[in-house]
């Protein structure tokens, strides 16, 4: 179960399981804070009247609400169903859903560590959500580098750690970005002098190129970066195409 410290912050987005319905509220346990419950009044359920609670509510069943209202003192917290908007309830199950893979990657370190999972959130957890605002946002910069994690406050001994762990377990998504390149030569050598600008291409810039029909070739580049991995390919071809003799050349990024 994903946890956070403490109390939720009044306007805080969070999610809750329905424990118990009375005729004019919903009794609710707060998922990431475990030990705190909370209320929804029958007002915050709907923007229409509500004749029967039961028919907006059901028991067990897990809900994005918003925190209305937090009394630490009494362990009171106010929630409101009716002031999720669609956006909010999608970004937070997506939160939610990356917390619970940033959880099992917990769960790894706890096991190398020999310590539970409980020790591990007091000892390093909290302390990466209070400074990253979600772990996994953490362990997603610290899959890279371990300076990101000191850079911020974070002992070496754990940085070290989870940089190794979050680099075994955080898997990047690749996209691929083609451009359709054109190609042309009028020379007696012309279909030489094409290939060398092919494989000039392939060699220094790591691209793959695939003949389309004649003069239309593929190129395609592979990044987790779609946006950096576009200029990048627009940039080569360019500067590729400026340096050839002989020759015309155009290109076009698909997908534009």
């Amino acid at each position: 179960m994903v946890k956070r410290k403490g109390f939720p912050e009044f306007g805080e987005i969070v999610i809750v399981s329905v424990t118990q319905i009375t005729p004019y509220s919903a009794m609710c346990k707060l998922e990431e804070y475990p030990g705190k419950e909370g209320m929804i009044h029958i007002s915050e359920v709907s923007g229409k009247w509500v004749r029967d609670i039961r028919k907006f509510v059901k028991p067990n069943k897990n809900y994005v609400v918003k925190v209305m209202g937090v009394d630490e003192a009494k362990g009171h917290i106010a929630l409101s169903l009716k002031r999720v908007s669609k956006i909010d309830r999608t970004r937070k199950m997506q939160i939610y859903k990356r917390e619970q893979k940033a959880e099992k990657i917990l769960e790894k370190i706890a096991k190398k560590q020999k310590m539970t999972l409980d020790k591990v959130y007091e000892e390093i957890g909290f302390q990466l959500q209070e400074k990253f605002g979600e772990i996994f946002n953490a362990f997603d910069l610290a899959s890279k580098s371990s300076e990101v994690l000191t850079g911020r406050g974070i002992q070496p001994k754990w940085a070290k750690i989870i940089h190794e762990i979050a680099k075994e377990n955080i898997q990047r998504k690749k996209i691929k970005i083609r451009a359709e390149l054109d190609i042309k030569s009028y020379s007696g050598d012309g279909i030489d002098q094409i290939k060398n600008f092919l494989n000039n291409l392939t060699n220094k810039y790591g691209v793959n190129i695939k003949y389309i029909s004649a003069p239309k070739y593929s190129v395609e580049i592979v990044s987790e970066n779609p946006k950096i991995a576009k200029k990048e390919l627009k940039e080569n071809l360019n500067a590729a195409i400026s340096n050839i003799k002989e020759c015309e050349a155009s290109f076009k990024i698909i997908g534009e």
